[in-house]
């Protein structure tokens, strides 16, 4: 799938170029004319990176970055005519990934935006050895150790404490967790998760009668809480 690329910029004809090179290079381009107008944009389409012009009316680049950078965390590469050290720190300051000044090469700029791409997505590929207090679970190797000693696991066992220990501290529902497992067209009962955690508790918990890493959220499902 084409990498969402948003470009906001007030001049209408780099808008025009940014969009039609950028097509020519595989990614679908968005473009915004000033940051309100990007910011409604980015909020409803969830670009893989942002192209951000600085000076621009009715909601400058700044403005933009110090809301957006709060909501979502997507590489923004910094597009501008200013060539002030100031103003380049407080954009990376304020969430800015890397800059090009006006004018600039397009070869240069799409190389940039692909060296982005790539970084984030080395960053956040999920891992596939996850740790927390003690526990250790691999997902390549489906092996689980807690305080260096082997525990065997069901496979529902094992893919229901991944889901866990990848969000630490998330509340998932019975049924979240029900589909997770079994996938949309699951058949069964929410409540088999409950017979699922008492099984991996006695597994893995000091006392399964307290547990500590598996909490109940009541009214919800359950948490993983590394302690």
């Amino acid at each position: 799938m084409a990498k969402k690329i948003l470009v906001i910029d007030d001049k209408k004809e780099l808008r025009t170029l940014l969009k039609q090179y950028l097509s020519q290079e595989g990614f679908d381009v968005l473009t915004a004319a000033d940051g309100r107008e990007g910011l409604f944009v980015a909020r409803q389409e969830k670009p893989d990176l942002i192209i951000l012009d600085l000076m621009m009316p009715e909601m400058s680049g700044y403005e933009f970055l110090r809301i957006y950078s709060r909501e979502a965390a997507t590489p923004t590469l910094i597009l501008t005519a200013k060539t002030e050290e100031n103003d380049k720190v407080l954009g990376l300051e304020l969430g800015a990934d890397d800059y090009v000044t006006k004018p600039f090469s397009l070869r240069e700029l799409t190389a940039r935006v692909r060296a982005m791409l790539r970084r984030f997505e080395k960053a956040n590929a999920p891992s596939d050895l996850l740790r927390a207090a003690g526990i250790e679970l691999d997902r390549a190797g489906r092996v689980v150790t807690v305080n260096g000693r082997q525990v065997d696991l069901t496979p529902s066992e094992f893919d229901l404490l991944a889901t866990l220990m990848a969000a630490p501290g998330r509340a998932f529902s019975r049924l979240e967790l029900l589909e997770r497992l079994q996938g949309s067209a699951y058949e069964g009962y929410e409540r088999t998760i409950d017979v699922h955690v008492r099984n991996l508790r006695t597994k893995i918990e000091p006392n399964p009668a307290q547990p500590i890493f598996i909490e109940t959220v009541f009214g919800v499902g359950y948490r993983f809480t590394p302690r």
